[in-house]
């Protein structure tokens, strides 16, 4: 019974023993890690969580990357498996020779695809940035001045409901279906976002800035253009962010007017001449475009908005 317990209790005393000891090693290494980053510069710091937010954002890009793969591959095996039936849905590596095909080839739809990727940005740039011109404005008008606000708000409620669509029939009256036409539809996609936001973000502005500015002697307008202003600025780019969605969600509708080129021209003769490639072509260009502006867009909100940060 006693020589039972001895080689028990030793065995315990050894556990004992080594979980001390490991607990001591760990904690020298963490205490020699905080020694480390203890010793490091103000720039060395700087340089290692920049050098930390890069490998994260490579991180990102390529489970990004690996996710359109991933979706590319089972497009391509489902059609190939049938699946999917192929007359009504190409194989991704059908649309992509028909991408470096169409850059020199004019058929079907009589155009080739830099020539209708410049038709339709023209159409959407001269409406997305006449929103951003008028509409942006008017919102920060809106939200600061109240007399302003009573005398346009009744005839903004009235045209906010209205969708871009039901301008076609007018527009062509107006102004027949040039470019001016097919602009002004996606100008109204872009315009309401446009306003609303920008004059939500005023509106949100801090009462106790603008209250410490009037008792420094502030003006009205001084306090507008250096408080409100920069204020609202955060909700302004989002409601551009929204506008350019709507403007190019509209391109399509805008371009049905009698078009002889553009990306939703080559939709809708796809669609005549059933050739679902073509569309889903015309769909892929329209949406890297988008990808493409908004990125652009983000950077240069970063640069807008970096005091900010």
């Amino acid at each position: 019974m006693v020589s039972s317990e001895v080689p028990i209790e030793n065995w315990a005393l050894q556990l004992t023993e080594r979980s001390n000891y490991t607990t001591r090693q760990g904690g020298n290494k963490m205490s020699k890690k905080v020694d480390s980053a203890e010793k490091l510069t103000d720039e060395e710091r700087i340089l290692l969580v920049q050098s930390q937010k890069r490998h994260s954002d490579y991180q990102l890009t390529a489970l990004s990357v690996i996710g359109v793969l991933g979706f590319l591959i089972l497009w391509q095996i489902a059609v190939m498996l049938g699946w999917l039936p192929s007359r009504y849905v190409p194989m991704p590596s059908r649309v992509i020779q028909l991408f470096f095909a169409k850059w020199t080839d004019p058929n079907p739809d009589g155009a080739t695809l830099g020539v209708n990727i410049i038709g339709s940005l023209q159409v959407a740039l001269t409406g997305f940035g006449l929103a951003i011109v008028i509409g942006v404005p008017l919102g920060l008008l809106m939200g600061w001045f109240h007399a302003f606000d009573k005398f346009m708000r009744p005839i903004f409620e009235i045209l906010r409901p209205i969708p871009p669509v039901s301008w076609i029939p007018i527009t062509i009256l107006w102004m027949g279906v040039g470019l001016k036409a097919k602009a002004f539809i996606v100008f109204f996609s872009a315009f309401v976002p446009c306003v609303i936001n920008a004059y939500t973000g005023i509106k949100q502005t801090s009462p106790v800035l603008i209250n410490f500015s009037k008792t420094c002697g502030a003006s009205n307008f001084t306090i507008f253009y250096k408080i409100g202003i920069p204020s609202a600025m955060t909700m302004t780019f989002a409601g551009v962010r929204v506008a350019l969605g709507n403007a190019w969600a509209t391109l399509v509708a805008a371009e049905m007017l009698a078009a002889s080129n553009g990306l939703g021209y080559m939709i809708q003769q796809g669609r005549q001449f059933a050739r679902p490639d073509i569309i889903i072509l015309g769909i892929v260009v329209i949406g890297a475009i988008g990808v493409l502006f908004t990125s652009l867009l983000a950077k240069i909100e970063d640069k807008v908005l970096g005091w900010k940060k």
